[in-house]
């Protein structure tokens, strides 16, 4: 009886835990979360800069996280394990990743994210056998906003980046651009961290380049699909939100198009009338989208392609426009999912 007692219990236990999981999650979506990762370089903190810029409102949380290798041997000097797992920020040995999370912090308050007076969780998970494991630092306003420091310990970067997604969920993953390209195919089995999470990441990805981040506007461009559609709706209430001017952008392959594309960029401005936001210019263009798209949106903030919702393996065996326009745009480019 004492057998059925304790698996009774465990059964009862484990339901208790996946309902309140399930709350979690349930009063997440309800919020926009934002996950910034950096990587402890300068252009890594560009992810920061833009969750600061593209969150200004109560109703958004940012996670800043930091992916550590496994480190079964912790080799690292003089770190006293306990502390690091009880209070993360206040742990007196400089752990892997510790100190770019903290300068992450720091750029928020430059941002005039202020959590001084902010109520603070520290929380420890075991991962991979690793002595540190998982961390996070939680600090939450008295309006419900959650700004986090995640310290979380993976096989690769991008696995740990994707992972946490799990973890989330999240609407925006922001990420730097990498010091170099490899091609979409390559990028789903190849240890290249940006092209992996811009191939394989649930959500929307925001690939940041600091040169924009000075910029204004939205170009938000629109083939007309179902997926365009929705990327527009999606990224023109974020651009409102945060007061960005909105340009509709169409391209045709040959003039006998122009008509559609022009199409295209009505039924796009009027849904977003219809929702009370603004339009502050349509434009088309001819010719090949990748070229056109990375020359009208050279000067916005941010440049919006939209998912075209076929698998990643045919999107990297074919190409596809946001592919192109991700590696070679010269300002941050979101893909919307």
């Amino acid at each position: 009886m004492g057998i059925f007692s304790r698996s009774s219990f465990s059964e009862r236990s484990e339901k208790a835990a996946q309902k309140t999981l399930a709350n979690i999650r349930a009063q997440r979506r309800s919020r926009f979360r934002i996950l910034a990762c950096i990587d402890g370089t300068e252009a890594g903190y560009d992810t920061v800069k833009f969750a600061a810029k593209l969150s200004p409102h109560d109703n958004c949380d940012i996670v800043l996280l930091y992916v550590r290798p496994i480190d079964k041997s912790l080799s690292s000097e003089g770190l006293n394990v306990k502390v690091a797992r009880q209070n993360l920020l206040d742990a007196g040995a400089e752990l892997p990743g510790l100190r770019a999370l903290k300068k992450g912090l720091d750029i928020l308050k430059e941002q005039g994210l202020d959590i001084d007076n902010w109520e603070r969780k520290n929380d420890h998970e075991d991962a991979w056998g690793d002595p540190v494991g998982d961390n996070k630092v939680e600090f939450i306003s008295k309006e419900g906003r959650g700004v986090v420091l995640k310290l979380k310990t993976a096989p690769d970067v991008a696995a740990g980046i994707l992972d946490q997604y799990e973890h989330g969920p999240y609407n925006l993953i922001i990420v730097n651009e990498p010091s170099r390209w490899r091609g979409e195919f390559k990028s789903i089995f190849d240890s290249g961290v940006v092209q992996r999470v811009t191939a394989l990441a649930p959500c929307s990805v925001l690939v940041a380049r600091e040169t924009s981040l000075e910029n204004a506007g939205f170009l938000i461009y629109n083939d007309g699909s179902k997926y365009a559609m929705r990327a527009v709706r999606r990224s023109a209430v974020l651009a409102h939100s945060i007061g960005q001017p909105i340009t509709l952008f169409a391209t045709a392959n040959d003039a006998s198009l122009r008509k559609q594309a022009q199409e295209n960029n009505r039924k796009a401005r009027d849904l977003l009338e219809s929702m009370g936001i603004e339009v502050k210019r349509e434009t088309t263009a001819i010719g090949d989208p990748v070229i056109q798209i990375i020359k009208a949106g050279a000067n916005q903030c941010i440049i919006v392609v939209p998912d075209d919702g076929r698998s990643r393996l045919s999107r990297a065996i074919y190409g596809s426009t946001a592919w192109g326009v991700i590696k070679g745009a010269v300002t941050s480019v979101m893909d919307v999912r």
